[in-house]
């Protein structure tokens, strides 16, 4: 990174207090030698973003990085996205999703039109969405909605014409989490952005959770095969016997990365590198905290460089004890999701020209 950008005024705050042990990797060492290859994000330019699969490691690799400048340098002085509107449609509560994609375009000087409820659009007059998103192609240049329906992207997109990004659609997916959620890891072990090389350390990956039903576990699953060569071995740990649907199955099959799905947390714990956690799932139309017996503190059996994930919001199965700990990678996680949020808008709207030259 050249000298001459300015450091972003920002991350500071983001550093753990004098009393915590926290995990906070340092975005740096992400794209230090390595920066973002543009050419390979401008593929993204004008698409909708709709599932976890539709990128490929490079797509991810890349992402990360360009999010990992972002996240260095202040960036707000180019005005990238200048003169673009965007507007968040949240049919569906949300805390992070929602503002942290409302911080990113602020910090990019684009503008936003804001629907935290959608019982404040004419959904609430049985509005369709397709009316809505024809009148969505005239008020902004992108959308980024979530709803309770786990069709209302497809049926969004039968009018609308403009990018749309999907923040989450009942039991569905929700892409730009799992782009935080590797964001995260990637900056955890910057060598996971590059091909496998042999002698590299391959990951135990432990999932708490079920993805059949829980939308961000899903896409963070589903992202974490692009990644395949770097992967050991998968361990779902579930109540459920079979956890997964037909259609996550058959995309671990085809990667070819062992699986194993176990309801015994303590006897998989101790093997675990990296744990992804989340309570809460989509059951028919309201939301339930499963997986009750699974639950992590400061005195689980956990390994002693492992590090935890988690999409927030928690509810008890995740112990604050455990926030001061090394173990603790999900609030960087958190944070990470503003910067990853800005590059991927910065692809979708073609606006990666208005980035200074990376040195």
């Amino acid at each position: 990174m050249s000298e001459t950008f300015d450091p972003n005024p920002s991350t500071p705050y983001l550093t753990p207090p004098r009393d915590s042990e926290a995990t906070r990797p340092e975005p740096g060492n992400l794209f230090s030698g390595s920066p973002p290859d543009l050419d390979v994000l401008a593929e993204l330019s004008g698409q909708n973003i709709l599932y976890a699969r539709q990128f490929s490691f490079r797509h991810v690799a890349e992402l990360c990085k360009l999010a990992a400048f972002l996240e260095k340098v202040e960036i707000w002085p180019y005005h990238p996205l200048d003169g673009k509107i965007i507007t968040t449609a949240f049919f569906e509560a949300s805390t992070r999703t929602r503002t942290s994609f409302e911080s990113a375009v602020h910090r990019l000087a684009g503008k936003i039109i804001s629907i935290p409820d959608g019982s404040l659009t004419g959904a609430k007059k049985g509005e369709s969405l397709q009316d809505i998103g024809e009148m969505f192609n005239a008020y902004c240049d992108c959308v980024v909605m979530r709803h309770t329906e786990t069709d209302a992207p497809k049926r969004m997109l039968e009018n609308l014409r403009i990018p749309l990004i999907n923040a989450g659609n009942g039991s569905g997916e929700h892409p730009t989490q799992a782009l935080a959620d590797w964001y995260a890891l990637l900056k955890w072990e910057p060598r996971l952005a590059a091909p496998f090389e042999t002698g590299d350390r391959k990951l135990n990956l432990g999932i708490l959770g079920t993805p059949g039903s829980m939308r961000a576990v899903k896409s963070f699953l589903l992202m974490s095969l692009n990644f395949s060569d770097h992967i050991e071995k998968v361990t779902v740990i579930s109540e459920m016997a079979d956890p997964f649907g037909k259609d996550v199955t058959e995309s671990l099959d085809r990667a070819n990365i062992p699986y194993e799905v176990t309801n015994d947390i303590r006897e998989n714990l101790p093997q675990l590198d990296v744990i992804y956690m989340n309570s809460i799932a989509f059951l028919g139309d309201s939301y339930k905290a499963l997986d009750s017996r699974y639950k992590l503190d400061a005195q689980s059996g956990l390994k002693m460089d492992a590090v935890i994930l988690h999409p927030l919001a928690r509810l008890d199965e995740l112990d604050t004890s455990l926030d001061k700990t090394p173990h603790n990678l999900y609030f960087s996680q958190a944070h990470g999701a503003v910067f990853v949020r800005q590059a991927l808008l910065l692809a979708v709207l073609g606006r990666l020209d208005r980035l200074p030259e990376f040195h």
